[in-house]
């Protein structure tokens, strides 16, 4: 069933890219599996799933250590710079990545295992009071101070766009995250790639991808509700 649900969105995406112009093998689904036990990932990588995000450090490290297939683990959660030090052997991505303190401990933990790790810059581009994330004409300053970092390497932008029963509500969010993103990749930063855009989620995805979004993260419509911790 659950497999059966991830093809359905991944059908969806599909359809989305094509109406839009877009190549469906651009974008990366990547199935929220945070809260959700290890069996029901299980039962999408033994079908060749590859991508997963997790929010919760200690759930990642825990996973990422039983899962029987090979994995990408994303961390796409706020992380905060006690935790990094966790997940980093774990992590294929780190999407949250939103000061300079941050990713200055992600640098000194990657050289400390001789990594490079890569990561986006997380943007707040509809200035949520309750969301991380900085605003839209704040990010290249800090892309800018992140990309001395021979450890780290940016690949791209995040966003978490509100939550809205019409997706449609969150195209012009998407719409100026994509304008972003273009104008910082048009300044060929050393050691920035700019090739990522993470946004859309279950409610929202489908806009997303018109939008360019080269990642999305749908957990609900994949696995069902969530499973909040007590």
């Amino acid at each position: 069933m659950i497999y059966e649900r991830y093809l359905e969105v991944r059908n969806a995406i599909d359809e989305a890219a094509r109406a839009a112009g877009r190549n469906p093998e651009e974008i990366t689904l990547v199935a929220v599996s945070k809260t959700k036990p290890l069996e029901d990932m299980e039962a999408l990588a033994e079908k060749g799933v590859k991508d997963f995000g997790e929010n919760y450090p200690q759930e990642l490290k825990k996973k990422a250590e039983a899962i029987k297939y090979p994995v990408n683990l994303h961390a796409i959660g706020h992380l905060q710079t006690n935790k990094v030090r966790m997940i980093l052997p774990y992590t294929c991505l780190i999407h949250s990545v939103d000061s300079l303190h941050l990713a200055e401990t992600i640098e000194k933990e990657a050289a400390r295992i001789d990594k490079v790790q890569e990561i986006l810059i997380e943007v707040n581009a509809a200035e949520e009071e309750t969301k991380f994330g900085l605003s839209l004409s704040d990010t290249e300053a800090l892309v800018r101070e992140i990309a001395a970092l021979p450890h780290v390497r940016i690949k791209g932008l995040m966003t978490i766009a509100p939550f809205v029963e019409n997706g449609e509500d969150n195209r012009p969010v998407f719409r100026n995250m994509h304008e972003l993103l273009l104008d910082i990749k048009s300044k060929n930063i050393d050691n920035v790639d700019m090739e990522i855009l993470s946004m859309g989620m279950t409610h929202d995805f489908r806009t997303a991808v018109e939008e360019g979004a080269t990642i999305v993260r749908v957990g609900t419509a994949i696995f069902g509700e969530r499973i909040y911790h007590q």
